[in-house]
């Protein structure tokens, strides 16, 4: 699809502010960042201005945190890395920040500079409250600076419908005309079927064994510990394979090393994978899976599961959030109901439930290798024919037309005296 603005408007020239940008990418916001970006890059005069380490490509501008002394929270940090994201934003016609890690940087800019601000929100800091473990007083801070972005941003773009009603109903004060759905990509020239085994062959799966996947972060939001203990019930012969990010906190990670011990004690098979892995090796690990399993107790929308989709994997995942507009249920995937807390921790109200009802919908797949590799193919189709990044991109440069500040006309400029009428 043509993503190229039409021939009698300038080249919009947009800065996305990021923490996460390319190779330094943990996280679904991170994936989406990098490939908008490839995108935009061919219809706008795009610059990045990311946290971190210096990159090679010149339009990109890596500034690392400042030193603020032992003891410092880091969210002071991040916040004042965010002035030097927002001083890279003078001439911009758009600044587009994603997630707080960068929230403060564009309203910074569109206060200074009067720069249209464009947030995209992957998920919301008041429906994550387990991070309060993690960063303690500073997740009041991450979540002041969302809330001040959020409610005074130009256009607010949602990655699910799911995310848009949640964006209503936490900040009630945003008007419903500035918040726009737009979902996540998928790239499947990368992400596609790869029946190479040189990953399996790494860690020790067995390919010729059932194979159920996980891929996320160690953090409450994913649902690792739910499926842990719905795993005592898959099958005997199926392998768990465990992809795991870095843990939250120090809690978490002991939690969960606990539980697979436990597990690993009561059936074979069970693989523990920590960090990153790289594509080859994330897609060789999705094709070979029989089942690929998302418990997550919040998920705006969830680019892993379009992953597994675009390597043809069926996929098992909660229906909660942005989920059942990705896996289409029954079609590509099964998807397992939850009744859950209504105080932002998105905890099962019958946790025995929801593991056992997680444990029958993977089995029923392991017993079918027939319908699950049918659901495997429509995800694949489904994956190809209605994610992609040019559609987002095209969608996300119409919202930066819709906000960008109207150009002078010849007239009004040759009567500016700023201009003395040149």
């Amino acid at each position: 699809m043509n993503t190229q603005p039409d021939q009698g408007s300038a080249r919009l020239r947009v800065h996305l502010l990021t923490k996460e940008f390319p190779p330094e990418i943990y996280g679904g916001a991170g994936v989406h960042v990098a490939e908008l970006a490839k995108q935009l890059h061919r219809s706008t005069d795009l610059r990045v201005s990311c946290i971190g380490e210096p990159r090679e490509d010149s339009r990109v501008t890596a500034h690392t945190e400042p030193d603020l002394g032992d003891g410092a929270n880091p969210a002071l940090r991040t916040l004042g890395v965010n002035v030097r994201l927002a001083a890279d934003c003078a001439g911009a016609d758009v600044v587009h920040s994603h997630t707080w890690y960068a929230n403060a940087a564009g309203r910074l800019a569109q206060v200074l500079h009067g720069t249209p601000h464009v947030v995209t929100m992957h998920s919301l800091e008041p429906l994550r409250p387990w991070k309060a473990e993690q960063l303690g007083g500073g997740y009041a801070l991450s979540s002041l600076v969302e809330r001040t972005a959020i409610e005074s941003a130009d256009a607010v773009i949602a990655v699910s419908h799911g995310m848009r009603a949640d964006i209503l109903s936490v900040y009630p004060e945003v008007d419903p005309e500035r918040v726009h759905v737009v979902h996540n990509g998928i790239d499947t020239t990368v992400q596609r079927p790869d029946h190479r085994t040189q990953a399996l062959e790494r860690y020790g799966i067995d390919p010729a064994r059932p194979i159920v996947l996980f891929v996320g972060r160690v953090t409450r939001q994913k649902g690792l510990k739910q499926l842990l203990e719905a795993a005592f019930d898959l099958a005997d012969d199926a392998q768990l394979v465990l992809c795991c990010g870095q843990p939250d906190t120090p809690e978490i990670a002991a939690e969960t090393a606990a539980l697979v011990d436990a597990l690993s004690r009561h059936r074979s098979g069970v693989f523990r994978i920590d960090g990153m892995l790289d594509q080859v090796s994330l897609r060789q690990l999705l094709t070979h899976a029989t089942v690929f399993v998302c418990p997550s107790l919040y998920e705006p929308m969830g680019i892993v599961n379009l992953e597994a989709m675009a390597c043809g994997t069926a996929v098992v995942a909660t229906a909660t959030g942005g989920i059942p507009e990705v896996v289409a249920d029954g079609h590509t995937g099964l998807l397992v109901p939850i009744e859950q807390q209504q105080d932002g921790t998105g905890t099962p109200l019958d946790a025995k439930r929801f593991s056992a009802d997680l444990a029958a919908a993977v089995n029923r797949l392991l017993a079918d290798p027939g319908l699950a590799g049918a659901m495997g193919a429509a995800g694949r189709v489904r994956a190809v024919e209605q994610f992609s990044w040019e559609e987002a991109a095209r969608r996300v440069h119409a919202i930066y037309e819709q906000v960008r500040r109207p150009l002078p006309s010849p007239s009004v400029r040759a009567a500016d005296p700023a201009t003395g009428g040149r």
